[in-house]
Protein backbone atom coordinates (compact mmCIF):
# COMPACT_ATOMS: atom_id res chain seq x y z
CA UNK A 1 0.00 0.00 0.00
CA UNK A 2 1.34 3.41 -0.97
CA UNK A 3 -0.91 5.61 1.19
CA UNK A 4 -4.19 5.77 3.11
CA UNK A 5 -6.29 5.88 -0.05
CA UNK A 6 -4.89 2.79 -1.85
CA UNK A 7 -6.10 -0.75 -1.35
CA UNK A 8 -5.49 -4.08 -3.07
CA UNK A 9 -8.26 -6.22 -4.57
CA UNK A 10 -8.00 -9.80 -3.28
CA UNK A 11 -8.96 -11.46 -6.56
CA UNK A 12 -6.57 -9.28 -8.59
CA UNK A 13 -3.21 -9.16 -6.82
CA UNK A 14 -1.67 -7.00 -9.56
CA UNK A 15 -4.42 -4.36 -9.57
CA UNK A 16 -4.64 -1.41 -7.18
CA UNK A 17 -7.56 1.02 -6.83
CA UNK A 18 -7.25 4.55 -5.55
CA UNK A 19 -10.24 6.12 -3.80
CA UNK A 20 -11.05 9.66 -4.89
CA UNK A 21 -12.01 10.70 -1.37
CA UNK A 22 -12.54 9.26 2.07
CA UNK A 23 -15.92 7.74 2.80
CA UNK A 24 -18.09 8.98 5.63
CA UNK A 25 -18.79 6.34 8.23
CA UNK A 26 -15.32 4.82 8.25
CA UNK A 27 -13.34 5.22 11.45
CA UNK A 28 -10.44 6.64 9.44
CA UNK A 29 -12.53 9.20 7.52
CA UNK A 30 -12.03 12.15 9.91
CA UNK A 31 -8.31 11.44 10.23
CA UNK A 32 -7.86 11.10 6.45
CA UNK A 33 -9.84 14.30 5.80
CA UNK A 34 -7.90 16.28 8.39
CA UNK A 35 -4.52 14.94 7.21
CA UNK A 36 -5.33 15.87 3.61
CA UNK A 37 -6.51 19.39 4.46
CA UNK A 38 -3.65 19.97 6.92
CA UNK A 39 -1.07 18.95 4.33
CA UNK A 40 -2.59 21.21 1.67
CA UNK A 41 -2.91 24.24 3.95
CA UNK A 42 0.73 23.96 5.03
CA UNK A 43 1.76 23.61 1.38
CA UNK A 44 0.04 26.91 0.46
CA UNK A 45 1.66 28.79 3.33
CA UNK A 46 -0.72 28.54 6.28
CA UNK A 47 0.68 28.01 9.79
CA UNK A 48 -1.26 25.82 12.21
CA UNK A 49 -1.90 27.24 15.67
CA UNK A 50 -0.03 25.43 18.44
CA UNK A 51 -2.92 26.11 20.85
CA UNK A 52 -5.94 25.27 18.66
CA UNK A 53 -5.00 22.68 15.99
CA UNK A 54 -7.98 23.49 13.74
CA UNK A 55 -6.96 27.16 13.40
CA UNK A 56 -4.61 28.19 10.60
CA UNK A 57 -3.29 31.62 9.73
CA UNK A 58 -1.05 33.42 7.28
CA UNK A 59 -0.16 37.01 6.54
CA UNK A 60 -0.26 38.32 2.97
CA UNK A 61 1.13 41.82 2.36
CA UNK A 62 0.67 42.65 6.04
CA UNK A 63 -2.96 41.48 6.11
CA UNK A 64 -3.97 38.43 8.20
CA UNK A 65 -6.02 35.55 6.83
CA UNK A 66 -7.46 33.13 9.38
CA UNK A 67 -8.94 29.75 8.51
CA UNK A 68 -10.83 27.55 10.98
CA UNK A 69 -11.77 23.92 10.29
CA UNK A 70 -14.99 22.79 11.92
CA UNK A 71 -15.72 19.13 11.10
CA UNK A 72 -15.95 19.38 7.30
CA UNK A 73 -16.66 23.12 7.16
CA UNK A 74 -14.15 25.92 6.66
CA UNK A 75 -14.54 29.40 8.12
CA UNK A 76 -12.41 32.18 6.60
CA UNK A 77 -11.73 35.50 8.31
CA UNK A 78 -9.82 38.35 6.68
CA UNK A 79 -9.96 41.00 3.99
CA UNK A 80 -12.37 40.26 1.12
CA UNK A 81 -9.66 39.95 -1.59
CA UNK A 82 -7.71 37.46 0.55
CA UNK A 83 -10.82 35.41 1.25
CA UNK A 84 -11.80 35.31 -2.43
CA UNK A 85 -8.31 34.18 -3.48
CA UNK A 86 -8.20 31.55 -0.74
CA UNK A 87 -11.63 30.21 -1.79
CA UNK A 88 -10.40 29.96 -5.41
CA UNK A 89 -7.29 28.04 -4.29
CA UNK A 90 -9.30 25.70 -2.07
CA UNK A 91 -11.90 25.08 -4.81
CA UNK A 92 -9.14 24.08 -7.23
CA UNK A 93 -8.02 21.37 -4.79
CA UNK A 94 -11.24 20.28 -3.05
CA UNK A 95 -14.89 19.89 -4.00
CA UNK A 96 -16.56 22.81 -2.26
CA UNK A 97 -19.81 24.69 -1.92
CA UNK A 98 -19.64 28.37 -0.91
CA UNK A 99 -22.32 29.05 1.68
CA UNK A 100 -21.63 32.80 1.70
CA UNK A 101 -21.32 34.97 4.77
CA UNK A 102 -21.66 33.27 8.13
CA UNK A 103 -24.61 34.58 10.13
CA UNK A 104 -24.69 32.03 12.94
CA UNK A 105 -22.21 29.53 14.30
CA UNK A 106 -23.25 26.89 16.82
CA UNK A 107 -21.38 27.40 20.06
CA UNK A 108 -20.34 31.02 19.55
Amino acid sequence: MNNLWDFELHDRKTHVCQLKKSLYGLKQAPFAWYARVDSYLKKVGFTRSSVYPNLYFKTIQGMPLILVLYVDDIILIGADPLILECKRELASEFEMKDLGLMHYFLGL
